[in-house]
């Protein structure tokens, strides 16, 4: 048993402890005490670490982006393997489609290298200016694929017309022709969403995913596009014309 006095009158016992307090718990607290300092270093370090890594990281992006717009194809072939796999990713969670993918990304890099003296340092970091030039790309590959699908729709009509017995009805006809004229009117992106809903057969959320465009976006040209399109059928050209 330990006996604690006051520090005011060595005689007044203030309380007693159990000899094992003083001689287990104090060390124990005295170590908790210790290995806490010793985490804290640790994530001090750790934080310092990422800190010098971030530093070296901008200096080596920046270091291969001066080499790149110099001409210096090591350095370009350094940027494609630093960065190559970003715009892939990009360009494949756009398209859904592995090969178009990879060609979207070889076609960002030709095109960035051909015109590499257009990127200027102080307006940005090169992977953002590669983004850049990717969605380009990406944009573009998916007004390919709707003219393919367009193509593809119309020589299957032509097919299914020429067939014995099953000619389409004037009517039906008359209506795939307005729709087709129609979505030439829409501005790109509206008629981009429609062809991606319509020829595609994606959802809004797709779509979205698809385009890099906000859900609510989508769905707002979406409906204006089909609103113009409805007025144009049911009020002739003079409707159209005033919509737009």
């Amino acid at each position: 048993m330990t006996v604690l006095l006051s520090p005011a009158d060595p005689t007044a016992v203030v309380a007693t402890m159990p000899a094992t307090y003083s001689s287990v718990t104090m060390p124990t607290i005295r170590a908790a005490d210790r290995s806490s300092d010793r985490t804290s270093d640790r994530a001090s370090d750790r934080a310092s670490d990422r800190a010098s890594s971030r530093a070296s990281d901008r200096a080596e992006s920046e270091r291969l982006a001066a080499g790149f717009v110099r001409g210096d194809e090591e350095s370009f072939a350094l940027v494609y393997r630093r960065w190559g796999a970003l715009v892939y990713s990009l360009a494949a969670r756009s398209l859904g489609d592995a090969r178009e993918a990879e060609d979207v990304a070889q076609q960002t890099f030709l095109a960035a290298w051909r015109g590499r003296h257009g990127y200027h340092a102080l307006r940005g970091p090169l992977p953002g200016w590669l983004v850049g030039i990717a969605r380009r790309k990406i944009a573009d590959a998916h007004a390919a694929r709707s003219r393919r699908t367009e193509l593809a729709a119309a020589h299957a009509a032509r097919e299914s017309a020429d067939a014995p017995g099953t000619a389409e009805p004037p009517e039906a006809a008359l209506d795939r022709v307005l729709v087709s004229q129609e979505l030439r009117k829409l501005p790109p992106v509206q008629r981009d969403i429609l062809r991606l809903a319509f020829f595609d057969d994606l959802t809004h959320v797709q779509i979205a995913e698809r385009t890099g465009l906000p859900l609510g976006t989508v769905k707002s040209h979406a409906r204006r596009a089909m609103a113009r399109i409805r007025r144009s059928m049911t009020d002739g050209p003079a409707a159209d014309s005033s919509a737009a």
